[in-house]
């Protein structure tokens, strides 16, 4: 995972370098003269339309994304109004509460997965430790912006709504636990387990100079009809805050 996220993000660079202007020398703690934003966002996610098995621990499934937005003035250049797309690279990790975790479904086949307590699959003596269900997206952000500060966009606040696209291109399962000798074991299995290789959905954006609060409502489902634990049809909600780098 993170020999792939370094090619993807050293590409992503490669890309910023393309729309960006001729750089000048700006005093420390300036913002470098790059037109567009670069948004780092952290925040939580959530299962909507599940059943209670489905539950999952809020704290530990955290969501990590970097975009690239490149702006494009709508309306002329002090009109307040702007269109914004992107790139960037999404990560979302689920933590299921019962110390249970994903295992593939051999009764549907190898794209598929069920939900299992960790203990059934290792045995009872076991002593379960890191336990979390990755997902890693290409997305394209794509969004209107409002600019309440029409002279400088960049010290205004904002409002922000749009969707985005993503392609699934990692999925995994991490466990740690320690067996009945005590001994340490991690395990990552890579599968697909049934999600969705596209994912697509509605977000929206309060901006301030400097970070930004977030929301993401994913308008498909998570899992391939009928290949997600208990033929799942729930979708994705995602929140947080989000800062500019530049």
């Amino acid at each position: 995972m993170k020999r792939i996220t370094l090619v993807i993000f050293l590409n992503l660079i490669t890309l910023f370098s393309l729309f960006a202007q001729e750089r000048e020398k700006t005093p420390i703690g300036g913002r470098p003269n790059i037109k567009g934003d670069l948004f780092l966002e952290l925040g939580f996610n959530t299962l909507n339309n599940k059943p209670s098995e489905l539950n999952t621990e809020f704290f530990k499934s955290r969501t990590f994304n970097i975009y690239y937005q490149y702006p494009i003035n709508l309306f002329g250049e002090k009109s307040g109004f702007s269109f914004n797309p992107g790139i960037g690279v999404a990560s979302d990790k689920f933590a299921f509460e019962g110390d249970r975790a994903l295992f593939n479904n051999t009764e549907v086949g190898p794209n598929s997965s069920e939900l299992l307590p960790i203990k059934e699959a290792y045995g009872d003596d076991v002593v379960v430790g890191k336990n979390n269900v990755g997902v890693n997206f290409l997305e394209i952000p794509l969004e209107f912006r409002y600019h309440f500060n029409r002279n400088n966009y960049d010290k205004s606040i904002r409002v922000a709504f749009g969707g985005k696209v993503g392609y699934l291109f990692q999925a995994q399962t991490k466990i740690s636990y320690n067996d009945s000798d005590g001994l340490e074991r991690k395990i990552k299995d890579r599968q697909a387990f049934g999600f969705n290789q596209f994912r697509y959905g509605v977000h929206a954006r309060l901006g301030f100079p400097g970070f930004n609060l977030w929301g993401y409502y994913g308008l498909n489902e998570v899992f391939q009809k009928n290949k997600g634990p208990f033929n799942t049809q729930a979708t994705q909600l995602n929140f947080g805050l989000s800062i500019s780098l530049f």
